[in-house]
């Protein structure tokens, strides 16, 4: 069994906190104390992101495009690996109080018939989808949030391919593009500062 975007919102706030959880453990060097019942959804596998920001200031953003492990166990791992995002500093104590932590529970990709970026902006569903674009073992995601930064199409399709390597306002021959849904779950600041 998988777990798509669709979960509870109880699921939900809670993988949000399990992932705060996680990031409070790891920055206190202490163990983690929440359980998962055998029968939760949680325990199906799944594919999430997490993404911390600090006073609205990305701090990280990792996850996973396909569902490999159960989800909750995909959570805790992304929400870590986030604090050390290789494109930012790493995540310290100083960030705990004003720390945002998002979760967001990707549904399965899905192929777009696009054979060329015209094709692709046509199909696009702006604020809705997020977008996979890959080729020859490279590959480069937009989360379906991203569109609130990025509203026009073009604009999303072009920031993307340069966020991959690729020129922007071109479609690099074997290019294929996948589009996901995602339901995102937030537990955020203020919280209590880490310390004696």
């Amino acid at each position: 069994m998988t777990v798509t975007a669709a979960l509870s919102l109880t699921d939900g706030r809670f993988l949000a906190r399990l992932a705060a959880d996680a990031i409070h453990a790891r920055l206190t060097s202490t163990r983690m104390t929440s359980t998962i019942a055998p029968d939760s959804p949680l325990q199906a596998d799944g594919a999430s992101f997490v993404t911390l920001e600090r006073a609205g200031a990305l701090r990280g953003c990792v996850g996973s495009l396909e569902p490999v492990q159960p989800l909750h166990r995909d959570v805790v791992r992304n929400a870590v690996q986030a604090m050390r995002d290789p494109r930012l500093p790493p995540v310290t104590e100083a960030d705990w109080p004003a720390l945002d932590v998002k979760v967001s529970i990707l549904s399965h990709p899905e192929p777009i018939a696009a054979r060329s970026r015209d094709e692709l902006l046509a199909a696009l569903r702006p604020g809705v989808d997020g977008l996979i674009l890959r080729e020859d073992g490279r590959r480069a995601t937009f989360l379906p949030s991203v569109w609130a930064k990025v509203t026009e199409p073009g604009q999303f399709v072009d920031a993307l391919l340069r966020k991959g390597g690729w020129p922007a306002g071109e479609w690099p021959e074997g290019l294929q593009a996948l589009r996901y849904g995602s339901t995102e779950f937030h537990d955020k600041a203020p919280r209590d500062p880490i310390g004696p």
